[in-house]
């Protein structure tokens, strides 16, 4: 399976993205040609190839001419007022990534001037919304890219507590976020990758600027699009992830978690503007093939018949057994020759580790011989999640079949620690993780299917 990973070790905003593309091998005249299907007037597109921390990327910006006639005249369609977007404004890195606005969507009104003209609104999320789907590009770029659009609006429209038809871009920063948003939609697109990848989300400490006041980091608007999704902070104080990195990652998620298993073809680092002294500024993408775990195998069970060995040592030798790399080992109650009790040891394992617990079993029990057998085994495709509870975060694994989830289980180690921190039963710990799963975004997007099916899929 074709996958792409994006390492978000310095956060990720939507230049970032744009610019990590590009270096995976995305022609800049295949993003320039795809932009040309909007009507975003005199745009232009830069990718340079610039160095932070060390590490060498592409840097990516875009900068516009003139303001549209929209921008002078009130009258014209919402469609043609997104055009009025001028300049080179990040969506949201005022200190991090960029040193822009933090404001590309807000809540504007007309406004008279103090001579009399009234400036001409904002374009809103219907203009977006507008200007990309009578565009001619791809239905895949226009579904993903809309829908970056409507989780940025969402966010802004309940934290101001408005329609979110009356959320609106600046008119500085709305060129960049839709450049950035398009853009992203159109590589990942031709990246023809099957899943998206990302690495645990980190995000600066302190506050930032914005034209509402001082607001702490993470950002309001990125907090609210990321609801449901890992994020840590780290000591940094700039604001690390943007509201379009953050919907860029809520659209696309398959997993946020560790590097999964998988062999690496193309790596890009896409660059912010910022140098950081405590870490390279970069995003770095990576494009290969997933080692998925086989859900049919081969195994051998071996088994032994034991009827003198103390409890204390059977146990010894499970610990060891387990500990070599058995798949598991289990005992049943038998009863042998002379009607004595007795002990049967399973052991089930791979072939390649038949040798090695062979010689555990003969050297661990008091066993004169060992029985085995090959057998075929199903089992579900399993993934490891956390999910948020009133008593904290809780990891449950997951069993799918063909991508519908057949078995929910929360570990125990993790509601173990839960209970204790919160001196609950152990029992209502998973009755909340449970719930609390299903209630998730996680179990709502996993049964979805597209041509980036929305699954939470982590290594197991």
């Amino acid at each position: 399976m074709r996958i792409l990973y994006l390492d978000c070790f310095s956060g990720i905003s939507g230049d970032m993205a744009v610019g990590a593309l590009a270096d995976l091998g995305i022609s800049p005249s295949i993003l320039e040609w795809e932009l040309s299907k909007l009507d975003l007037g005199d745009c232009h597109l830069h990718f340079e190839r610039r160095i932070r921390g060390g590490i060498s990327g592409v840097k990516f910006d875009v900068h516009s001419g003139a303001f549209h006639d929209a921008a002078q005249n009130p009258d014209h369609q919402a469609r043609e007022m997104v055009h009025s977007a001028a300049g080179s404004t990040e969506d949201g890195n005022l200190q991090g990534h960029e040193d822009h606005n933090h404001d590309a969507i807000h809540l504007e009104h007309p406004t008279s001037h103090p001579h009399g003209h009234r400036h001409p609104p904002s374009p809103n999320l219907s203009a977006i919304r507008d200007l990309i789907e009578f565009s001619d590009l791809s239905g895949f770029v226009k579904e993903h890219a809309c829908s970056i659009f409507r989780r940025i609006g969402r966010a802004e429209s309940k934290i101001h507590g408005v329609a979110i038809e009356e959320v609106q871009f600046h008119e500085v920063g709305a060129l960049d976020s839709i450049v950035d948003v398009v853009l992203t939609c159109v590589g990942i697109e031709a990246l023809k990758v099957e899943r998206i990848y990302f690495s645990h989300l980190v995000d600066g400490q302190g506050t930032f600027r914005s034209s509402h006041g001082e607001y702490p980091l993470p950002g309001p608007a990125t907090l609210e699009i990321l609801q449901g999704i890992p994020i840590r902070q780290t000591n940094v104080p700039f604001e690390l992830i943007t509201p379009t990195g953050a919907a860029i990652v809520a659209e696309f998620n398959h997993a946020v978690g560790v590097f999964p298993e998988m062999r690496p073809e193309m790596i890009g680092y896409g660059l912010g503007t910022r140098d950081l002294a405590a870490r390279p500024n970069v995003l770095r993408a990576v494009v290969g093939t997933l080692e998925e775990p086989q859900s049919s195998q081969l195994v051998v069970e071996l088994q032994t018949n034991i009827d003198d060995l103390s409890p204390e040592i059977l146990a010894a030798a499970q610990g060891r057994l387990l500990q070599e790399g058995a798949l598991d080992v289990f005992f049943t109650p038998i009863q042998m020759k002379k009607n004595r009790p007795a002990t049967m040891l399973s052991v089930l394992c791979l072939p390649a580790a038949v040798q090695k617990l062979q010689e555990i079993i003969f050297a661990e029990t008091s066993t004169f011989g060992i029985r085995f057998r090959e057998l075929h085994r199903k089992t579900l495709d399993r993934e490891t999640v956390e999910v948020r509870t009133s008593a904290g975060q809780i990891r449950v694994k997951i069993g799918r079949h063909e991508g519908t989830i057949l078995q929910v289980a929360p570990e125990f180690e993790s509601c173990k620690a839960a209970a204790q921190r919160g001196q609950q039963p152990l029992k209502r710990i998973y009755e909340l993780a449970i719930e609390a799963f299903w209630s998730s975004s996680f179990a709502s997007e996993r049964n979805t299917s597209s041509h980036l099916e929305k699954v939470v899929d982590l290594p197991p």
